[in-house]
C-alpha cells in the first residue's frame, strides 16, 4: 500500500528565534492506495485550543531522511576488540 498523501492539521503557533510567529502542524494520518481504491487511516484526533473544526490538509508525502534505519544492534566490522 503506497502512501499518496499525509494528513496534517494546524495545531497552534510558536515563536522562532527571530521572534516571528509561525504555525505548527501535526500529522494525524495518511491516505493510501489499495487494491480497492484510496483508503484513509487516521492515527490520532488532534487536540486544538478551541476544538478541532474537522479541517485537514492533504500534503504530498515527505521524502525519507536518507539515514539508515538503526535496529539497535551493534554493527559487525573487521576490527578485533581487545578483551
Amino acid at each position: 500500500m503506497a502512501i499518496i498523501y499525509e494528513i496534517t492539521v494546524k495545531d497552534g503557533t510558536y515563536q522562532n528565534k527571530q521572534g516571528e510567529t509561525k504555525n505548527s502542524y501535526q500529522r494525524i494520518g495518511v491516505v493510501m492506495e489499495t487494491k480497492a481504491g484510496l483508503m484513509m487511516k487516521l492515527r490520532s484526533i488532534p487536540i486544538v485550543e478551541g476544538g478541532w473544526n474537522g479541517m485537514a490538509y492533504l500534503n504530498q508525502p515527505r521524502p525519507k531522511d536518507g539515514f539508515p534505519k538503526d535496529d539497535g544492534f551493534p554493527k559487525d566490522n573487521d576490527e578485533d576488540l581487545p578483551f
